[in-house]
């Protein structure tokens, strides 16, 4: 049985983007040449943000395209940043069993850069593979293919997700389920084997880097939904409330007397 996965530290986000022709409140106007008034920019203006990892096909995609859904009928604007795999592939990059350090840390830093750029567009940001996920897939092709890691490459690549992992708000880890078809919605890797350690790594990473999660199964999706609109809606309606996604509600106000 895993080691249970420590809870992540609470942090505050602020959720309030620059809009044209809005300043965010408490952000002072600057003079810049010719007396034009600039706005100085928030250093940090994150959405909520919602991380899904996981072995392919086991339902992640299913699962954002859900929560997408029900955010838009609320009118709650949301942005997607998709699984980058095949965008490597058509770089040049190796991937699967093949992966390398390189091709690793290129799907990571352009995750990130698609992450920061949806950044700007949305309330909430759904992420299909955040950064570990990119790790534990390196991890399990050097097991696969019997290829020694290089320790400090290792660390460099732990350190970018121990540290953008941060920036997740509500994160998930899929489960595998044997029992369960690979998806045809699009190409997929048919090497079952490959397919249960890749998930088995992503499990160590996130333990081994204690960045907290819950776990999505094909059996909870209803119930993992009903939770992760109602910590989005938490989020948006005080923004400022320092709370972590797996902490419990906070209690109902006393009636008045």
């Amino acid at each position: 049985m895993a080691a249970p996965v420590p809870p992540r530290p609470r942090r505050r986000a602020r959720l309030g983007r620059s809009r044209p022709g809005r300043r965010p409140a408490g952000v002072p106007d600057t003079a810049g040449a010719g007396g034009i008034v600039l706005s100085t920019p928030n250093e940090v203006d994150r959405p909520v943000t919602v991380a899904v990892m996981g072995t392919h096909s086991t339902g992640k995609t299913t699962f954002l395209t859900r929560l997408q859904e029900e955010l838009r009928r609320n009118r709650i604007e949301v942005a997607t940043v998709a699984d980058l795999g095949y965008d490597a592939m058509k770089a040049g990059l190796p991937i699967l069993d093949q992966h390398t350090w390189a091709s690793t840390l290129w799907i990571m830093t352009r995750g990130i850069s698609n992450e920061l750029e949806a950044w700007l567009h949305a309330d909430v940001v759904l992420i299909d593979r955040g950064v570990p996920d990119a790790l534990g897939y390196y991890e399990a092709a050097l097991e696969y293919s019997g290829r020694q890691p290089d320790p400090q490459r290792i660390r460099q690549l732990e350190e970018l997700v121990v540290g953008h992992s941060k920036n997740y708000d509500f994160v998930l880890r899929t489960v595998l389920d044997p029992e369960m078809p690979l998806g045809d919605s699009k190409p997929r890797d048919t090497d079952l084997q490959f397919r249960a350690l890749a998930g088995q790594r992503i499990e160590a990473v996130m333990t081994r880097l204690g960045i907290g999660h819950d776990v999505l199964t094909s059996a909870n999706h209803d119930r993992v939904l009903v939770d992760a609109k109602a910590y989005i809606g938490l989020r948006l309606s005080e923004p400022e409330l320092e709370i972590s996604w797996d902490d419990d509600p906070p209690p109902a106000a006393a009636p008045a007397s």
